[in-house]
Order: C-alpha cells, then structure tokens, then sequence
C-alpha cells in the first residue's frame, strides 16, 4: 500500500530535519582511513553508532574457510585479521512488513598521491552543496543515509515493522568477499538497497570483475650485452598489447548480451599496478603488472579466466624467450559475475515511488561496467538487490566528492521505501 501524502511529506520534512547531524556523521566516519587491512576502526564507530541507537549487534572478522568454497568467492592474498563486517539488526515486536537488508562498504581505495588533492583526503571538508574526501562519495555517504534513514522515522515515533539488517561490509573494492560472508552468515531479507554513488539513479545491471596478476622472467645481463639477454618489462608490454587485444573482442560481443548492446565499451581492462627491474644498468630479470578486466553478465569468472591464459599463451608463443618461459598469471582478487536486476519486481516498484515522492521525476536506470555487491543479493541471494544512491565526482580520483542536496533527497527515498516496504509499527 501507498504512503498518505500526509505521511510522505512528514518523513521527508524530518529527513531534512536531520540533515546537519547526518551530514557531521558522515564526516567523522570519513577521518576513519578505512583502507584495506585497515578497517577495523571505521567498523568500530559504526558498531557504536547502532548499538546506541538499539541495534543488536554482530561483528566478526571474515573467516576464508567458511566462504573459500562458495561459487561467489574471490581467491585472498592478504591476511583477514582485520577484515571486519558489522551487522546490526532492528526487529519489531511484530513481523507484519516485508524485511530490508541496508548494506555499504566500508572499505576505501588508496589516495594516492597526497601533493595532488587540494586538502588532506581524510579531513572531509564542505564547499557549497559538495563534502570532498577519500571514501566520502563510495560509500560512506550511502552508508550515512541507511543510517540515518531509519534515525528520521524513529524521531516521527516509528520504526519498521519488519526485521532490517544495518550491514557495514569490507573488501567490496577488491574481491567482494564481506557482502558473501554476511550472506553466509545468514542475514537475508526479502530486499535489499546498496546507497552506492550512482547518480540518483537504479543499477539495471553491471559486469562481474576479475583481477589477475601477469609476472615475467627474464634473462638479466650487463647493458653492455642487452642483445644476449632478454628484457622482462619489454616482454610485458608486448603482453599488455595483447590483453588489449582480447578486450577489444570482449566488446565486440556486446550485442550478444541485453542491456550492454548501447554501451560504447562496457569490457574495461586496466593495468593499475607495474614494478619491474632492479638495476638501470641491467636487463631486467622480471617484471609484474596487476590487471582488472570486465565480464558480461552469464558469464562464468573460470571460463574466462581459461580465456585470458589461453590467449597469453598464444602471445608468449611470438614472443622468442617467452615462447619456452611462458608468464605466469595469478588470480589474486575480484573472481565475480555479474548480475541483472530483473525488471518489475515489486522492490523496484517501491523504490519507484519513494525516488518519485523525493525527487519530484521519475526514477532511472541505467548500466554499470564495473563491479558491485548487488551481486551477490540477486544471484546468491535470489534477492532483488538495489544498488541506487548519489551524484559523485572522481570517485577513486583525487579530490572526491559527494553531493549533499543528492544525499539528502537519496536519504529521503530511502526512509520512504522502508516505511512502504517494511511498513512501520509505534515505537
């Protein structure tokens, strides 16, 4: 059933109430450097932050062996010691509405340099309708507006009237790992919103990921003798050329896959990482380059990892020294499907009305070509999983930032949805 307008304009007035404190909770979890390995802090403010608000709270490192033999799992190089998922649960006095999982990532990307952002990347800071900072826009901000969410309808006397899951997951840039192990953990729900920065709109599909790491040997000698020897980093760019090659015929299957068809070049292929050498004076004896590349959804990450290797292979093979010392490959991260949310399921259609109620426009989607947890909601899960949240700029760039006029009317959506959705009983 519908919301009253009466009740509508009632949960978004209270929603803006609350901004100012919503907002100052997002910087402070924004001074958290939630890297990888270095999330645990950022979890412990969250965990505090519900549990004060009556939450019952869970939190636990990842634990590989319970998640290594699941299909949705990427391989980990890292130790899990610190990867720590937060979970807090709000339950009626009875169960009447639909239930809700609210998920986020904690997990932030690297700065990289600090001489090129404007101002330090973990001392969030407002100019105009913009809060600039490292991990502000994806996704601290989103997980600010499940929070506070649900804080708007408490203050109107309400809380849902079904059970909804708080979640605060790591490892969402790299592998996806947090978001499985909650799954296995056995929180789902009847729904889910992931608020990431996809301005202000619907995610109707997006592309799995893998990550995969190419090392080559050498054969070092003098410069003097750089005829005799064999360049490690020379041979690399030969096989980056070839990895060019093979995502260029990933995208010219597009057509074959719905909703990618329009998509100028939904198969990315990155190198984001190369080290090589140890001697200007020397043939470098290796030489190791960390690469991500894209898949359409349906398609198998083994099947097209054999792809990458086999086509490595038929590369090394023109190449002389390579031909008898092939690279070898490691699949060191992402080993992810993609996913499609099926359109017309009544989740979607809730969502719907609550962006129409917030924002005055309907709602839209669109296509994503990089990786996102709602994957592991609609294929795992079989949940219809959500992934709608704010206007951004340079996400992973320098100087990231999120509009706060767009977190608001998000924030707003959102406590629309849960008060349809779930329904609400007097607190």
């Amino acid at each position: 059933m519908s919301l009253s307008p009466e009740l509508t304009q009632k949960i978004l007035a209270e929603v803006a109430a609350g901004f100012e404190e919503q907002i100052a909770f997002t910087e402070a979890l924004g001074r958290y450097p939630s890297l990888r390995g270095q999330e645990h802090t950022a979890q412990d403010f969250l965990h505090d932050a519900l549990k004060t608000r009556g939450y019952a709270m869970d939190r636990w490192a990842i634990d590989v062996d319970e998640i290594r033999h699941h299909p949705g799992f990427s391989p980990v190089t890292v130790d899990y010691s610190n990867a720590i998922n937060v979970v807090g649960t709000l339950r009626p006095r009875e169960e009447t509405g639909r239930s809700l999982v609210l998920n986020g990532h904690i997990d932030v990307v690297p700065t990289g340099p600090l001489e090129m952002w404007s101002a330090p990347p973990f001392e969030p800071h407002r100019d105009g309708d913009w809060l600039y900072g490292r991990g502000v826009a994806d996704m601290k901000a989103g997980i600010a507006a499940n929070v506070f969410a649900v804080d708007a309808l408490a203050r109107l006397g309400y809380r849902p009237a079904a059970t909804l899951y708080q979640q605060s997951v790591v490892e969402e840039e790299c592998t996806g790992n947090g978001a499985l192990a909650a799954l296995l953990r056995g929180y789902r729900a009847d729904a889910a919103i992931i608020p990431e920065p996809v301005d202000d709109k619907l995610v109707r599909a997006n592309t799995g990921v893998l990550w995969f790491r190419v090392r080559v040997q050498g054969v070092p000698v003098h410069v003097r003798e750089a005829g005799s020897g064999a360049n490690a980093i020379e041979a690399a760019y030969e096989l980056i050329r070839g990895l060019r090659e093979l995502e260029a015929a990933w995208n010219a299957r597009k057509t074959d896959h719905r909703y990618f068809e329009e998509l100028d070049h939904p198969i990315n292929f990155n190198v984001g990482k190369i080290a090589g050498g140890d001697w200007a004076s020397s043939v470098p004896a290796w030489c190791e380059f960390d690469c991500r590349i894209a898949l359409y959804p349906g398609e198998k990450p083994a099947e097209a990892a054999r792809e990458i290797e086999d086509h490595l292979r038929q590369v090394s093979e023109s190449i002389s020294f390579l031909a008898n010392n092939p690279p070898e490959i490691v699949f060191n991260g992402f080993f992810a499907e993609g996913y499609v949310l099926e359109e017309g399921s009544e989740a979607e259609g809730t969502l719907a009305r609550a962006h129409l109620s917030s924002y005055s426009a309907p709602m839209q989607s669109f296509v994503s070509p990089a990786y996102l947890d709602g994957r592991v909601f609609v294929i795992y899960g079989d949940t219809p999983c959500m992934v709608y949240g704010p206007v951004s700029e340079a996400i992973h760039g320098f100087d990231e930032r999120v509009s706060l006029s767009s977190v608001k009317r998000i924030t707003g959506t959102i406590a629309l949805f849960i008060a349809e959705w779930c329904g609400l009983e007097e607190i």
